[in-house]
């Protein structure tokens, strides 16, 4: 594992830490964190264990970061607008060790608003798998999501991942967005939006993703 720090456009330095495979990388991914202003940070076990299954089974160089304002990240929170710049720069930071190999971009909850948002208009990325995407914020200030037709006219695999139980996003909201979207809905049952103890169950799903991308 490397740490690092990297630069977004309007010049806010964020920390990162690199995971690089043991064989040349397959592909590359960034991993997106929850929300700042409830305690969200790059180090949480469910996205410690996405970072393991991109890395490790699907061969891919991980990229995860935290947000700026958060940690060691400079700036302060940016209202889940800015933070689309550092999806941005973490995704130049993640190509530069691997340039010519598909990216894929992931998230959690606040993470997945944004890891979806900025994949709309950013050609260099290849595949999108999120996980408790915010369909019901109920508390949370977020940008609204975009129009399913937005999504479906990118074209780009996507994954959307939730726990049956999950007040944020509830499995019913989550089928009828991946319809209006082309995505692919997968619903683990018996849990909620934090995964406790089916981290690794949530992470296979995305790793198996990602391998499909680069297949």
């Amino acid at each position: 594992m490397e740490t690092l720090t990297f630069t977004t456009d309007d010049g806010i330095r964020l920390e990162g830490e690199l995971r690089l495979p043991d064989d040349p990388p397959a592909g590359t991914a960034v991993i997106c964190h929850p929300h700042p202003r409830h305690g969200g940070s790059k180090d949480h076990p469910l996205l410690w264990a996405i970072r393991n299954e991109l890395a490790g089974a699907s061969g891919f160089a991980v990229l995860s970061f935290n947000f700026r304002g958060v940690l060691g990240s400079g700036g302060t929170y940016g209202g889940g607008h800015d933070e689309l710049r550092d999806a941005w720069a973490a995704i130049t930071r993640v190509r530069e060790e691997a340039p010519d190999v598909p990216t894929v971009v992931t998230g959690w909850s606040f993470g997945a608003s944004v890891a979806l948002r900025e994949t709309l208009d950013d050609e260099r990325v290849s595949g999108l798998a999120v996980v408790g995407l915010p369909l019901a914020p109920n508390d949370l200030s977020l940008p609204a999501l975009p129009e399913g037709a937005a999504v479906r006219t990118r074209h780009l695999p996507t994954l959307f991942v939730a726990g049956e139980n999950d007040e944020y996003c509830p499995s019913n909201l989550l089928e009828e967005y991946a319809a209006a979207t082309g995505a692919t809905a997968a619903i683990i049952q018996g849990t909620d939006h934090y995964f406790w103890r089916r981290e690794r169950e949530a992470a296979a799903l995305i790793g198996a993703f990602a391998a499909g991308v680069v297949a």
